[in-house]
């Protein structure tokens, strides 16, 4: 008698198998993604700070939101805080000149938690 197949024995060894190996690289893979989501917070606040900056020493006031740096090209488009995955969440650090206008100076993530770092990502 010539069967085919598989016996129960052997696929519940190839089962444990491919178990173990995911076990070994989910964690790897999961800890991955949040170091490239802190990398793309840093590199998205660098970016726009530094636009902002541009826009100060260009313009000689500091723009009145973020819409405003990409009306004038400062930016292509709204950065993403990439751990709450939006562009509106930011916080703004706002102050007022002399003349009682105001203006966005900076920028921080709500975003709770602590990064990689041992910082709060609010304080990045």
């Amino acid at each position: 008698m010539n069967r085919r197949g598989f016996t129960l024995i052997e696929l519940l060894v190839v089962l444990a198998i491919l178990g173990l190996l995911l076990s070994l690289a989910a964690p790897k893979y999961l800890h991955s993604v949040d170091r490239a989501k802190e990398a793309v917070l840093a590199e998205n606040l660098r970016i726009t700070r530094s636009a902002i900056d541009r826009f100060h020493a260009d313009r000689g006031r500091y723009p009145s939101s973020l819409e405003e740096l990409v009306a004038r090209r400062y930016l292509r488009t709204l950065p993403v805080d990439p751990l709450l995955d939006s562009a509106t969440a930011w916080r703004l650090v706002v102050i007022q000149d002399e003349e009682g206008a105001s203006g966005v100076v900076d920028l921080k993530s709500r975003a709770p938690g602590v990064g990689r770092n041992g910082r709060a990502y609010a304080q990045w």
